[in-house]
C-alpha cells in the first residue's frame, strides 16, 4: 500500500505542520481570491493531501497517520482560522477516505484509498438531495439490482466538492418500502457514463467548498463497489454526523479566535480622538463578551469530542456544541467587524468571509433546528427533577 510521504510522531506535531500550511499555503489573499474568482482550490487541497491531511484517521498499515478524531477535529479547526471553506472541503475527501479504510473491502482500499491519500482524486459524501434536506431516511435516489451490480438513479444536491470530486459515496434506496433500512451506500467514479455533474453553487462565503449537485442516469454500480448494504448504511451515516457536527463546531471556533485576535489587534494600534481603542472600556467589554463565548464553544466542542473518542453517546453533546458555536460564531464575528469598523469589511481582512461561512456553518450537517430537536426530545430524561 502506497503511504504518504510525511509522518507525524503526534497530533501535536501534525497541528504545527497544519499551522505552517495555512500561513504559507493559504494566507488571506489566496483564500479571497478563491472566492472572488469562484475557484475551487485544487492545487490546494492536493498539497495538503501530501502533507498527510487526508489521511489523519486512516490506519498506518493502509498508509495513513492512524492519530484519531481529535486530530482531525484540531486540524480544521486550525485551518478554519484563514478560511472554513477549504478545511470543509479537505475534510470531505478525508472522511471519504477513512471510510474505505476503515469499513471498505480489501479490493476498495486497493483500488481508491492510495489516490485518495495523495490528493489524486477528491471525495465527497452524498446525502442529501433536492427535496429531503436534514430527512436522510427521505433519499428518494433508487439503486436496483440488475446483473453483477446496481442501477443508481436520481439526484443529489448541496453536496460539498461535487464540482469536482471524482469518487463519491453515494446514498441510494434499494427498497423503497423498507425506508431507512432500504438505504444502501455505494462508491461511485463520477468519469464513468451516467454521472452528470452540475454547475457549482454560487455560495457566498464558501466557493472553496465546491457545493453543487448531480445526477444519475442508469449508472451502473459493481456489486464489488457496494460499501455499506442496506441495513448498516443509513446507521453508518447517523453514526457519523455526531462526529462533523462536533467538528463543524470546531471551525467556528477557529474562525472566531481569528476575530477576536485581528480585533484586539486593531484596537491596539487604532487612534480615535488622542487615545488608543483598547483604552477605551466600551470596545474591552465587547471584546471580553466575545471571549467567554468562545471559550463556552470551547468547552461545549470539548465534551463532545470526549465523548465520541470514548465510543459514548454524543447526539446531545454534539446537538449542544455545534448549535452554541454557529450561533455565537455569527453574532461574535459581527461584534469584531464592529470593533474594526469599516475596516473590518475590507477585502484583504478576512472576517467576512468568516462571518458568510459561519452561517453556512448552521445548515451543514443539520440545521439549527435539527440540533433543536435533538435537545428538546432528550429534555426530561436530561433534566430531571434533583
Amino acid at each position: 500500500m502506497p503511504r504518504s510521504t510525511t509522518r507525524y510522531p503526534n497530533a501535536d506535531s501534525l497541528i504545527d505542520a497544519a499551522r505552517n500550511f495555512r500561513r504559507h499555503h493559504l494566507g488571506n489573499e489566496r483564500a479571497a481570491q478563491w472566492e472572488n474568482e469562484r475557484q475551487v482550490p485544487l492545487e490546494a487541497l492536493q498539497l495538503a493531501a501530501g502533507h498527510g491531511f487526508t489521511g489523519i484517521e486512516v490506519p498506518l498499515a493502509h498508509g495513513g497517520l492512524d492519530l484519531g478524531y481529535r486530530a482531525k477535529l484540531r486540524l480544521v479547526e486550525e485551518l478554519s482560522r484563514t478560511c472554513m471553506a477549504f478545511a470543509f472541503s479537505l475534510v470531505n475527501t478525508h472522511n471519504v477516505a477513512a471510510k474505505i479504510a476503515h469499513h471498505g473491502s480489501s479490493t476498495q482500499v486497493e483500488k481508491y484509498l492510495p489516490e485518495l491519500l495523495t490528493g489524486k482524486r477528491i471525495g465527497a459524501t452524498a446525502l442529501t438531495e433536492p427535496g429531503t434536506g436534514s430527512d436522510l431516511s427521505a433519499i428518494a435516489t433508487s439503486a436496483r439490482r440488475v446483473d453483477s451490480g446496481w442501477l443508481l438513479n436520481g439526484e443529489k444536491a448541496w453536496i460539498t466538492n461535487a464540482t469536482v470530486a471524482d469518487l463519491l459515496l453515494v446514498y441510494a434506496q434499494t427498497e423503497p418500502n423498507l425506508g431507512a433500512r432500504g438505504i444502501a451506500c455505494f462508491i461511485v467514479d463520477a468519469r464513468r457514463r451516467g454521472f452528470d455533474r452540475h454547475s457549482a453553487y454560487s455560495l457566498l462565503g464558501g466557493h472553496a467548498m465546491g457545493v453543487s449537485g448531480f445526477r444519475l442516469h442508469d449508472y451502473h454500480v459493481d456489486d464489488s463497489d457496494l460499501l455499506y448494504p442496506s441495513g448498516s448504511a443509513f446507521k453508518s451515516a447517523l453514526n457519523s454526523i455526531n462526529g462533523a457536527r462536533t467538528y463543524v463546531a470546531a471551525m467556528c471556533c477557529g474562525m472566531l479566535y481569528t476575530g477576536l485576535e485581528l480585533a484586539l489587534e486593531y484596537g491596539s494600534q487604532r487612534r480615535t480622538f488622542g487615545q488608543l481603542l483598547s483604552s477605551r472600556q466600551g470596545l474591552n467589554w465587547l471584546l471580553a463578551d466575545v471571549a467567554t463565548d468562545y471559550e463556552a464553544a470551547r468547552a461545549l466542542t470539548e465534551r463532545a469530542t470526549v465523548k465520541i473518542e470514548a465510543g459514548k453517546d454524543a447526539v446531545l453533546a454534539a446537538a449542544h456544541a455545534k448549535k452554541f458555536a454557529t450561533r455565537i460564531a455569527v453574532t461574535r464575528l459581527a461584534d469584531c467587524i464592529q470593533a474594526m469598523g469599516a475596516n473590518g469589511l475590507r477585502d484583504d481582512i478576512p472576517l467576512g468571509r468568516h462571518l458568510a461561512c459561519a452561517k453556512i456553518a448552521h445548515f451543514v450537517d443539520g440545521t439549527t433546528e435539527i440540533q433543536n430537536e435533538r435537545i428538546a426530545a432528550a429534555l426530561h430524561d436530561t433534566y430531571r427533577p434533583l
